[in-house]
């Protein structure tokens, strides 16, 4: 019987937190990116 921990368990949970995060700073990134040219749009408009 095995009682230590599997360490690939620790670098597929290491992969996962990455690629959520990144996934998300991606997405937050381009919705900002759209406000900021929808504001710079409506303030030419004026």
């Amino acid at each position: 019987m095995r009682e230590a921990l599997d360490q690939w368990l620790f670098v597929y949970a290491a992969v996962g937190v990455t690629l959520v995060g990144t996934l998300v700073l991606v997405a937050s990134s381009l919705l900002a990116m759209r406000r900021a040219e929808k504001r710079r749009e409506e303030s030419r408009r004026k």
